[in-house]
């Protein structure tokens, strides 16, 4: 599904009005705020009927990309521009692709208070922007934060680095990155064949930050018509950028098919398929892997693919350490982009914190034939469905920069080509990097290949002069086979000498 149109449906997916369920504002438009009055209100929306949300007016949805584009935030006019407050926050325009606005709210000292729409925070250009309505449901369609990440160059500027906006999407990078891939705070059903349900924040409340205070903290009410949420969000910028999430959720129908910690990402090509694309650039991609540490403390890397027809794969599990979609290709020369800066594109980290059970790290593989298309989406899924009214209570951490420290050797790059010499077949090519466990040569290494469909050949493993690593040569035969899985590792004295590579080749 391509990015336009998916975020298109994602703002789609309807939700109860607030205003409904609060309880009585005060003439003041303030009222006591707490994270227990937002699991209250998750709680009573799951008890009731879901509603839609009435849609922006029409001329807002009518607006052409350019259009939209041309109406820009005056960061001059942000909430707590005018303040010596550590944040300062920038809000969007509904319309286009964003038919539902969100309600925002401030919060300082225990009280909330509503941040109104006012179109007198945008810029318009003269010539592009369109004259729009005022009346309606209008409202923001989300916001991004600011703060100060001691950029030599700029220093006491505020620096964007985070963005909620669209269902229950948000993403944000550390000091160096672009933005890239997203997470979201739920997903539903992604790949079945009934269709995906996309659960939407409505509203947000924004702690206000004290003047020396480097994190922020953000509240959001969810909705959707199987599940209904509370969530709190304690974010903590600079390299990496860290978010520690809370979150309450209601089940208003049974959840036989939930997404916990849900990443969205792209990956279109790169060596394994370059062959499909009439492309310049070497690869492309905003991540390159799933890497996974399971509940026995084992390191999987799993590259991406780009299939020519969906593919779901499950890593089953008990109690996982962490999941992350990874970017490791770091050097300009491995996209040899000089706009999309592939290279400078945020990995992301999920650290469960407490036991998530039986269930399963899934990769959905989604066909793409553009890099506007986000295609790629990684979650836990538990085992065993969510009943009908129950409540499931779920902490976890997530890291945006680069991936976890590793102990041991990793894939640093995967190759595949037909065989030129000799039986028919295909050659693997993997390259480790380099770590103080290769200081000796290939020599004492243990090669571990293996297939559940066919026999491969034994391996042989070199060091690779260029990047002072190893590099591991097997190859395969498919046949007739459509789909092969293959698993490699190296081993040494008996214990693990790198991490485990998994990949499914495909015709």
């Amino acid at each position: 599904m391509s990015k336009v149109s998916r975020r298109a449906f994602l703002q789609s997916a309807s939700a109860l009005t607030l205003v409904a369920l609060a309880p009585a504002v005060q003439a003041s438009g303030t009222e006591p705020f707490s994270r227990a009055d937002v699991v209250a209100r998750a709680k009573a929306l799951a008890e009731r009927a879901y509603k839609p949300r009435s849609k922006v007016p029409d001329d807002w949805l009518a607006m052409t990309y350019d259009q939209y584009r041309s109406i820009q935030f005056d960061v001059d006019k942000a909430l707590w521009a005018d303040t010596v407050r550590s944040y300062n926050v920038d809000f969007f325009l509904p319309g286009l692709y964003f038919e539902r606005s969100v309600q925002i709210n401030a919060v300082e000292n225990g009280t909330a208070s509503r941040v109104p729409f006012d179109m007198h925070r945008f810029k318009k250009h003269p010539e592009i922007s369109p004259e729009l309505s005022e009346d309606g449901a209008l409202g923001y369609s989300g916001f991004r934060l600011r703060t100060d990440l001691d950029d030599p160059d700029h220093p006491g500027k505020k620096t964007e680095f985070c963005v909620f906006q669209g269902a229950s999407y948000f993403r944000a990078i550390a000091k160096g990155n672009v933005y890239g891939l997203s997470a979201r705070g739920l997903a539903l059903k992604t790949g079945d064949a009934e269709g995906e349900e996309f659960p939407e924040f409505i509203s947000f409340w924004l702690e206000a930050p004290g003047p020396l205070q480097q994190n922020m903290v953000v509240h959001a009410l969810m909705d959707s018509p199987s599940v209904t949420g509370a969530y709190r969000f304690d974010i903590t910028p600079g390299n990496p950028c860290v978010m520690d999430v809370e979150a309450t959720l209601f089940a208003r129908t049974e959840l036989s098919h939930a997404g916990l910690a849900p990443l969205t990402s792209m990956f279109l090509f790169d060596g394994t398929n370059h062959q499909r694309f009439d492309d310049f650039r070497p690869a492309v991609h905003d991540s390159e892997g799933l890497l996974i540490k399971n509940g026995n403390g084992e390191m999987i890397w799993r590259p991406l693919a780009n299939p020519t027809r969906l593919q779901v794969s499950s890593f089953v599990d008990q109690a996982p350490k962490g999941f992350g979609l990874i970017q490791r290709s770091r050097n300009l020369s491995d996209f040899d982009d000089l706009e999309a800066h592939y290279h400078r594109r945020p990995s992301l980290w999920v650290e469960p914190k407490g036991d998530w059970g039986a269930g399963a790290v899934t990769l959905v593989e989604i066909p793409a034939d553009k890099e506007i298309y986000d295609n790629i989406v990684a979650y836990w899924r538990p085992r065993d469905p969510y009943s009908e009214g129950s409540q499931i209570d779920l902490n976890y951490r997530l890291t945006w920069g680069e991936e976890p420290a590793p102990d041991l050797p990793r894939v640093i790059k995967t190759a595949s080509g037909a065989k030129i010499f000799g039986d028919p077949g295909r050659l693997m090519v993997i390259d480790f990097d380099a770590h103080p466990i290769f200081e000796d040569g290939p020599e004492g290494f243990d090669i571990h290949i293996n297939s559940p469909q066919l026999e491969t050949s034994a391996g042989i493993l070199e060091r690779n002069p260029e990047t002072g690593g190893m590099r591991l040569v097997f190859s395969f035969d498919p046949g007739e086979q459509t789909y092969v899985e293959l698993r490699a590792q190296l081993r040494k004295d008996g214990a693990a000498a790198s991490e485990v590579w998994l990949y499914r080749w495909t015709v």
